[in-house]
């Protein structure tokens, strides 16, 4: 099959790979949609920590927001799987530690993470093995396009249910990438007043081409409250302007991940009677976000750009847009797609 193997910083292209083999436990499935994130591309560049944990390394299939069709399956798992639609969680937890045990196998410290850690091969290829534990499967209403944003959205769900906004409070959400987008989407859809603080006029526009009236330029009104604010950016300097915003009993939701350390005031914390909430993994929130999106009560289809072959891929990883892409900040592989 062919698949986009990353070999090293910035160097990778499509290869002829064996196709995977679904061991006890797996299906094996014939991948409909990628999108890739922010993730991806410092792995591309090779600024992802893992690389430098030990937890990642070359030659990597990446991959991790997808979604596809059930083709075959390995040694105890019902037949009946094939031909089912699904997309599959990100985090594959041993199943035997206290975390897992626990429920919360996105953060077993032995977690393996699709087409991300562990050697686990992920879905910018034409097929991928995956445990059938980690499957979701998607009703007729969920689309290619709207099955791949499931894992995104997932992590955006939780960060929007971190705030504990109600009707009418007022949050603001800084970065209008994918993630912001989706937060500021759901947190819409549960009636709260929401404000987009951005650093280009054209992410900006789009967001308010969505139905988002709010929008700031590098600043917000220092006398405008905030009940909550969601860090969905990149900026090691935001999570103390996050902190800085927010009123006093009010909620910081962390969910954007800078490339180097950031640093806030607990004294601030502390003496404002804060909440500070890091969100890892879309894993708790699948299964509503898929319901979500079956019964409409959010679309984001309209972040995807383009949809592209894997032969393109090296080239949005290295953040060129594809020719004829529209406003959104997503881009979507079709691995069936190869020039």
């Amino acid at each position: 099959m062919h698949a986009f193997v990353l070999t090293g910083p910035r160097d990778g292209g499509v290869q002829e790979v064996p196709i995977p083999v679904a061991g006890a436990g797996e299906a094996r499935i014939a991948v409909e949609r990628v999108g890739v994130c922010g993730t991806d591309a410092e792995f591309f560049t090779g600024e992802m920590a893992y690389l430098h944990q030990g937890h990642s390394q070359y030659p990597m299939i990446l991959g991790h927001e997808w979604c596809g069709v059930v083709v075959a399956v390995g040694d105890g798992v019902d037949p009946g799987w094939v031909g089912t639609r699904v997309m599959g969680d990100t985090m594959l937890g041993d199943g035997t530690c206290r975390r897992c045990g626990r429920g919360v196998q996105h953060v077993c410290e032995y977690r393996e993470e699709v087409g991300i850690r562990g050697g686990r091969a992920g879905a910018l290829a034409e097929q991928l093995a995956v445990p059938v534990s980690s499957l979701h499967v998607l009703p007729h209403s969920v689309d290619a396009t709207l099955g791949a944003l499931v894992e995104p959205a997932g992590n955006a769900l939780r960060a929007a249910r971190a705030t504990n906004a109600a009707d009418g409070d007022r949050v603001l959400v800084i970065g209008p990438g994918t993630i912001g987008l989706l937060v500021a989407m759901f947190l819409r859809a549960h009636h709260a007043e929401v404000h987009l603080l951005g650093v280009t006029d054209r992410s900006l526009a789009f967001a308010r081409d969505l139905g988002f009236e709010r929008t700031w330029l590098h600043t917000v009104d220092d006398a405008t409250p905030f009940d909550a604010v969601v860090d969905a950016s990149h900026s090691a300097d935001v999570p103390a302007l996050a902190l800085d915003l927010v009123e006093p009993a009010g909620r910081v939701v962390y969910i954007g991940l800078a490339g180097t350390p950031s640093l806030i005031d607990t004294r601030a914390l502390a003496l404002n009677d804060i909440t500070a909430v890091g969100i890892l993994s879309a894993s708790p929130a699948l299964s509503d976000t898929i319901a979500a999106f079956a019964d409409g009560i959010i679309d984001p289809r309209p972040l995807v750009a383009a949809t592209i072959g894997l032969d393109e891929v090296a080239s949005v990883l290295a953040g060129d847009r594809p020719v004829g892409a529209g406003p959104g900040p997503k881009i979507h592989i079709d691995p069936t797609r190869i020039a």
